[in-house]
């Protein structure tokens, strides 16, 4: 999908800031809206390519308006009144009415701790049980497909239509494009790929410099 959430290569926006010794969260809540998306990705049965999905369907401007863990709480709203677990009103009711954090009734169990290893170990779609035949390998020149879907795809803007080289196969993991539309998790390689800069942007760019890519193999064909 092409829209503001992909900012990759984008004029306008200004350098990215480096905040020094960046805390893991910046005030508590944060701490609740991980903890609850957590809870509800367990209980409702979505994944990382469902929550991220949902994030790229909130408005422009409401996005470069919300923190990182807004954006979380948006999509984690929008995908239980998708699964008809609740409604906008019942949402709306319950922040209203609510006077301090707790367990939702019928919430997942997952612990403190848990939690903790949650968050040092991630949430790998990392199919190494599934053989899938490697269409490349280290050394391949490919070109990114110039695609724009409409839906959510992890082929970034500024690196379709572009030559670059493989340098890893990382193994076989779930295909984004197909498991956030609900069409099966289809796994495939994915590989990581090296961009020189001057192939993204040209003379605006640094000389020498390069971007390394993870892409998915229906990303990718020979060059």
């Amino acid at each position: 999908m092409d829209g503001i959430h992909d900012m990759g290569g984008m004029h306008g926006f200004g350098a990215v800031e480096r905040e020094e010794n960046e805390p893991v969260f910046h005030a508590d809540w944060e701490k609740r809206a991980f903890g609850l998306s957590l809870q509800a990705g367990e209980g409702i049965g979505f994944v990382d390519d469902h929550l991220r999905a949902n994030i790229e369907r909130i408005p422009a401007v409401t996005y470069l308006r919300s923190s990182y863990y807004e954006l979380w709480t948006r999509a984690t709203q929008s995908i239980a009144v998708q699964r008809g677990i609740l409604t906008d009103a019942e949402i709306a009711e319950r922040i209203a009415t609510l006077s301090e954090p707790g367990r939702a009734e019928g919430g997942s169990e997952i612990t403190l701790d848990e939690m903790d290893a949650a968050m040092a170990a991630g949430a790998s779609t990392k199919r190494a049980e599934v053989k899938v035949d490697a269409g490349f390998k280290a050394g391949d020149r490919v070109w990114v497909k110039n695609d724009h879907p409409r839906h959510h795809t992890r082929a970034t803007r500024y690196c379709r239509g572009r030559a670059g080289e493989v340098v890893m196969d990382h193994g076989v993991f779930v295909f984004p494009d197909s498991n956030s539309e609900q069409e099966g998790e289809n796994p495939e390689h994915c590989y990581s790929v090296r961009f020189l800069a001057e192939e993204l942007w040209g003379d605006a760019s640094t000389p020498g410099d390069a971007v390394y890519v993870d892409l998915w193999e229906s990303y990718l064909v020979s060059a």
